[in-house]
């Protein structure tokens, strides 16, 4: 059952929204997704390696060993250990990233929504 804070946070969460012009489903829904992907992100990161780069080398020379032509069954996925390997990965510009990204969606929907209830003089209520 989640206690004071969380519900504190999801209540202030919901106020922003309703507030700035969701409909009680956007709402929930854009909610729903910045829950989801902070969260999901909070726990990939509680589990990842702390050496990410190193990580990337050994799971790829793991692939290599297991498989006889890794490159032509997981062409993709070899490429992603390549590029981590040499360049490393920076866990807090891909959370900026993909919050940035899910941020402008949110806004996007919000802005059409305030158009499609514009001269109905429907804004939302409670």
């Amino acid at each position: 059952m989640p206690g004071p804070a969380n519900l504190r946070h999801h209540n202030a969460t919901m106020g922003c929204l309703r507030e700035t012009g969701f409909s009680f489903p956007m709402a929930v829904h854009a909610n729903s997704v910045i829950d989801s992907y902070i969260y999901g992100f909070a726990l990939q990161e509680k589990t990842l390696p702390t050496d990410i780069q190193a990580e990337a080398e050994t799971r790829v020379k793991n692939v290599e060993e297991q498989h006889p032509s890794p490159a032509d069954e997981y062409p993709y996925l070899i490429d992603i250990g390549d590029e981590l390997a040499k360049s490393g990965y920076d866990y807090a510009k891909e959370f900026g990233f993909g919050l940035d990204l899910i941020l402008k969606g949110i806004e996007r929907l919000r802005q059409q929504e305030l158009a499609s209830t514009k001269g109905t003089g429907r804004r939302g209520s409670r």
